[in-house]
């Protein structure tokens, strides 16, 4: 099954990073994200309810169109062209160039993976009631 890996990391924690990896000291591993957001909220705007469902449809129906996704899902074309841009720039979609111009979309992923950090905190004893 292939899957996607996205991570969580502020601009400060990408900026850090590339900058270490063009520096030589830091190796991305095989199993380090591929796919970096700012904010767990901005993950969840982009693969939120609605967007997972549009995911599903593309992936079980494979249209030829944005007018047969149109058919399909409800949603208008606008609207489609829109959320699959900003879905292709984070890899969850794939649009390519079909018959007369059209374009087709395809989920080159059967799954995400998100590595979500915890915040670090200190361990504070328990009070005694």
């Amino acid at each position: 099954m292939r899957t996607l890996r996205v991570g969580i990391a502020s601009y400060g924690e990408m900026k850090a990073r590339t900058m270490a990896i063009a520096k030589g000291t830091c190796k991305p591993a095989a199993s380090d994200p591929r796919v970096w957001f700012p904010s767990a909220e901005s993950f969840a705007r982009v693969l939120s309810d609605k967007n997972r469902a549009l995911l599903d449809t593309i992936a079980k129906f494979c249209p030829n169109s944005l007018a047969e996704l149109e058919r399909r899902t409800g949603r208008r074309k606008s609207n489609l062209s829109r959320t699959l841009k900003t879905m292709e720039r984070y890899g969850f979609v794939a649009l390519k160039k079909g018959a007369r111009g059209a374009v087709v979309p395809r989920v080159p992923y059967q799954a995400i993976s998100l590595t979500l950090p915890l915040p670090s905190f200190t361990k504070r004893p328990n009070k005694a009631a």
